[in-house]
C-alpha cells in the first residue's frame, strides 16, 4: 500500500462529466490499495472569470479582497469531487486551505507555504477516508485568506506529499508528461520518461507551462518523487526524479522552453558607475515586479545602456517606475519592446560538453535569426528574438540537437 497524493488541474475538473472521471480514477487508485489524498484546481476558467470580475470593480482589487474571492473557485471544486466520491460509496471529505492549516506569509496573490499540519489528513487516511483538499490557497497567521499565484495548485500538492510523507505525488494535466518542447510547435516532440528536478526547475521558469516552479523547487527540496500523468489517457507519464538516477547515455539537451510574455526594458544613456544596476533594479524590485534577463552595455562616452526583460503583465508598471529612475539619473530615456520571445535549450549535459552555445548560435544564424540577448547558467542557455521567429527557432533547434530521436534508459 502506497500513499499517494494526486493533484487534479483545471481541466482535470472542468465540467460536472469530468469531475465524475476524476472520481472513477481514485476510485480506481483506492481499488488498488493505496491510500488518496486529493488536491484539486478551480474548474477551467473559474480563476479567470473571478479575476475578471474583479477588475470590474477595482482596475487595481484590492490584494486581501481579491484572495478572498478567488479562492471561491477551489471550494466548489473540492465539495463536488467529495460528493462524487460519496456517490461510489467512497468517503472523502472536502477541505480548504484554512481547514488543514497550511500556513503562509501574508503576501496576497503570492504567498509562500511556511508549514502544514498533517495531522487530520493522516488521520483521515487511518480511517479510509479521502481527504480532498483546496489547492492554490492557505491563511495567514491573522486568519486571512491568501492565495499562491498562478498554478499555486501543483505547489500545494507537492507541499502535502513532502508534510505527508508521501510515496510518490502525482500531477494530472491536460498531457500525458514532460516532452522535448511543446508538441503544438514542433509536432515531433517527444514526451521523456524521466527528467531531473534540475532540469525541470529550469523549464518550469523558463516557459514551460507543465508544471509551476516552485512546486518544483518543493519536490527538489524534499526528494519527493514527483511524475506528470494525463488525466484522460493512460499511461506512465513522466517521472522527475534526482540527476542520480538518470542514465549517462541520456541526451545533452532535454527541452527547448519558450515564453511569450516577455518584454523587454532599456534605460539608455545612463552614468557608468557603481550603483547604477542597484539604482534601476531597486524601485522594480520594490514594486514587485520580477526582472529575468540583464544586460549591460557600455559606450565610448561613459553612458551605459541597462536592458533588462519583465513579464508583459508588468510591463506598464515597470516602464512607469524606469521612467522615473531615468529622470533621477540624467539618462537619456526609456525604450519597450513588446515583440519578443525567450528561447531556451535545458539540459545536465551541458556540464560536462562544450559547444553547445556555438552549436545554437550557428543554428538561430543558418535560419537568419537575430539574437537580442543571451543568458548562460551551468545547464540552461537562453535567447532573446524577435517574436515572429519562435516557431521557426523552436524547430530548427529541436532538430539540430536531434530531440526527436530517443536516446538512453
Amino acid at each position: 500500500m502506497a500513499l499517494l497524493v494526486q493533484k487534479y488541474g483545471g481541466t482535470s475538473m472542468g465540467s460536472v462529466e469530468r469531475i465524475e472521471h476524476v472520481a472513477g480514477k481514485v476510485a480506481l487508485a483506492r481499488e488498488r490499495g493505496h491510500q488518496i489524498v486529493v488536491v484539486v484546481s478551480a474548474m477551467s476558467g473559474e480563476t479567470d472569470r473571478l479575476i475578471k470580475l474583479a477588475k470590474s470593480m477595482q482596475a487595481r482589487p484590492n490584494p486581501r479582497e481579491l484572495d478572498q474571492m478567488i479562492a471561491t473557485g477551489e471550494q466548489i471544486s473540492t465539495a463536488l469531487l467529495a460528493m462524487a466520491l460519496d456517490k461510489r460509496g467512497i468517503q472523502a471529505r472536502s477541505y480548504l486551505g484554512s481547514q488543514v492549516a497550511i500556513r503562509t506569509d501574508q503576501a496576497y496573490n503570492k504567498a509562500r507555504i511556511r508549514s502544514i499540519d498533517s495531522e487530520r489528513l493522516l488521520a483521515d487516511c487511518a480511517a479510509g477516508i479521502v481527504p480532498v483538499v483546496a489547492g492554490f490557497q492557505g491563511v495567514d497567521d491573522d486568519g486571512n485568506i491568501t492565495t499562491l499565484g498562478r498554478g499555486g495548485s501543483d505547489t500545494t500538492g507537492v507541499a502535502l506529499a513532502a508534510a505527508l510523507k508521501a510515496d510518490e505525488c502525482q500531477i494530472y494535466t491536460d498531457v500525458d508528461g514532460v516532452y522535448t518542447t511543446d508538441p503544438r510547435v514542433e509536432p515531433r516532440a517527444r514526451r521523456l520518461d524521466r527528467i531531473t528536478f534540475e532540469e525541470m526547475l529550469e523549464l518550469a521558469s523558463l516557459g514551460s507551462k507543465v508544471l509551476q516552479i516552485r512546486s518544483v523547487e518543493f519536490a527538489g527540496k524534499y526528494k519527493v518523487p514527483l511524475r506528470v500523468l494525463s488525466t484522460f489517457t493512460d499511461g506512465p507519464g513522466t517521472l522527475i526524479t534526482l540527476e542520480d538516477n538518470i542514465s549517462m547515455e541520456e541526451p545533452l539537451i532535454s527541452g527547448i522552453a519558450f515564453a511569450r510574455d516577455e518584454a523587454q526594458l532599456t534605460v539608455a544613456g545612463v552614468p557608468d558607475r557603481p550603483g547604477i544596476a542597484a539604482a534601476i533594479l531597486g524601485p522594480i524590485g520594490d514594486a514587485n515586479v520580477e526582472v529575468d534577463m540583464i544586460v549591460q552595455n557600455v559606450g565610448a562616452d561613459g553612458t551605459t545602456d541597462f536592458t533588462f526583460t519583465v513579464n508583459r503583465s508588468e510591463h506598464e508598471r515597470a516602464v512607469e517606475i524606469a521612467n522615473k529612475v531615468a529622470q533621477e539619473l540624467k539618462a537619456k530615456g526609456v525604450r519597450s519592446a513588446l515583440d519578443i520571445v525567450k528561447v531556451s535549450l535545458v539540459g545536465v549535459g551541458m556540464r560536462s560538453h562544450a559547444g553547445i552555445a556555438a552549436k545554437m548560435f550557428k543554428t538561430l544564424a543558418a535560419e537568419g535569426i537575430n539574437i537580442k540577448m543571451i543568458s548562460t547558467s551551468e545547464i540552461k542557455i537562453s535567447v532573446v528574438i524577435e517574436d515572429k521567429y519562435l516557431e521557426l527557432a523552436v524547430r530548427a533547434l529541436h532538430n539540430a540537437f536531434e530531440l526527436s530521436e530517443s536516446k538512453g534508459g
